[in-house]
């Protein structure tokens, strides 16, 4: 799970440096922001299934379903807050950022 957290991170970084480059700094901001929408939410999750894994007995399907809707409400409430709150968006990049997050999955699918 750790190298699922840090390539999602990573791929947020490299996605925000090429908007940037491509478009401009404010492209490159809106693509952090919604590279981190993501993968924010995701490595909470993470964490948390894994302290929940390490109790005795192990995970709990239930607390896997409540941490995935928990997940996704965080998830969503970010992407409000960034649309909200940062006035400077492109629009663009910051689907592109969620969007290579949310497919960064694949890379690890094809690794040996």
């Amino acid at each position: 799970m750790a190298r699922l957290v840090l390539l999602q991170l990573a791929a947020a970084l490299v996605v925000a440096l090429i908007a940037g480059l491509l478009a401009g700094s404010a492209a490159g901001i809106s693509a952090l922001f919604g590279g981190l929408c993501c993968a924010v939410p995701n490595s909470l999750f993470a964490l948390r299934l894994n302290s929940s894994a390490k109790k005795p007995g192990g995970a709990n399907p239930m607390s896997f379903f409540i941490g995935e809707f928990i997940k996704i409400g965080s998830t969503i409430a970010l992407m409000i807050a960034v649309v909200w709150l940062y006035h400077d968006l492109h629009w663009v990049a910051f689907i592109a950022g969620i969007v290579v997050i949310l497919k960064s999955y694949f890379i690890l699918l094809f690794r040996h």
